[in-house]
């Protein structure tokens, strides 16, 4: 995969909003080092700031008593590319880069990560005309690095890529929140939300649209290194590359338990799946004839053994619409993804 992306295009679907009415957004959460819980103040205190290890010109400060420091939000957002702009309609402050936009209103203690809420236990504050943030708000809405050792504070920019391997498992092309599901279905597996800039290619650098993507597809998604708390979670995708050379159109897929594995005389095997189908045309039983052209494998889309496919093991069955119509449906297994095997 190409991973000289543009900064600029970096993909955090944050949608984040922070005002007097409905708030749109959900938690993020960082798999970057847990800071460093500031003592509460025993009297007034200043502290330095460094950004990406510079020393910025405005400091930090903390109240007898406070939970924590307030950083000044202008200078800290603008040092980590953020852009801030003043909302005369919401009376708040607007922070955005690339995708990412966030709103910040001075004494509300109401932080919105994609469409929920979320309390730090310290107010924004303006004081001389400036806005002041706790500074855990780096950390749990803006996703960076932040450390407090004694009087100063150390801010950094987070690493925001890493990949991911695994098989589609269902695709919403909704045209404001088009998203995909890999590695598993339900409340399983990792949602990918994509955006305006995420880029959509075949293996061979051709590129694709949302459009083109299938169900059981196998793909490596490099994305932020931070998903939302949610089941499954989600995760903004800064590009999707298909692994598979064949894109085959129309797939459906059934996600269940191998009810029975048949052999036929010639030798061929065939399995039956029961269990929920993965579209509205998916089957909820289908009988998959597997051939020398099925692949199977993994949640990863790593190849494994036939000899996996045994009665009692969870597995997706991704096959052509083209079926019998006996009951159960009969069809070709293009691809199978082996989940589990029940002992």
């Amino acid at each position: 995969m190409n991973k000289s992306l543009k900064t600029s295009a970096a993909l955090l679907t944050l949608s984040l909003a922070l005002t007097t009415g409905a708030v749109s957004a959900a938690p993020f959460i960082t798999t970057l080092p847990a800071t460093k819980a500031p003592q509460a103040a025993a009297a007034n205190q200043t502290f330095s700031i460094e950004v990406n290890g510079t020393a910025i010109a405005e400091h930090g400060f903390q109240t007898a008593g406070a939970k924590e420091p307030l950083i000044p939000l202008r200078s800290v957002a603008e040092a980590l590319g953020f852009t801030i702009t003043w909302n005369p309609k919401t009376k708040a402050v607007d922070l955005s880069k690339g995708t990412t936009f966030t709103t910040v209103k001075s004494g509300e203690d109401r932080y919105a990560v994609n469409k929920m809420n979320k309390s730090l236990g310290t107010v924004p504050v303006t004081k001389a005309d400036k806005l002041f943030v706790p500074v855990s708000f780096v950390s749990e809405v803006l996703n960076q690095n932040i450390s407090v050792e004694g009087q100063q504070i150390m801010v950094s920019s987070a690493v925001e890529h890493q990949n991911e391997t695994g098989v589609i498992t269902a695709i919403n092309q909704d045209k404001k929140y088009p998203s995909v599901q890999i590695k598993g279905t339900g409340t399983a597996g990792l949602v990918l939300n994509l955006g305006e800039d995420t880029v959509i290619a075949a293996a061979d650098g051709t590129k694709l649209d949302i459009a083109d993507l299938q169900i059981g597809m196998t793909i490596e998604a490099e994305h932020a290194n931070f998903a939302t708390l949610s089941l499954p979670p989600q995760t903004p995708a800064y590009a999707i590359t298909v692994q598979d050379s064949k894109l085959q159109k129309d797939t459906l897929g059934t996600q269940g338990i191998v009810e029975e594995v048949l052999t036929s005389e010639d030798g061929s095997l065939s399995i039956r799946i029961k269990g929920t189908g993965l579209t509205d045309t998916s089957q909820s039983e289908v009988v998959l004839r597997i051939n020398a052209d099925t692949a199977i494998v993994n949640e990863s889309g790593e190849a494994v053994s036939g000899s996996s496919l045994v009665q009692g093991a969870q597995v997706i069955g991704f096959y052509s619409p083209v079926l019998t119509r006996s009951l159960p449906p009969i069809g070709t297994a293009l691809k199978v993804v082996v989940e589990t095997v029940q002992q």
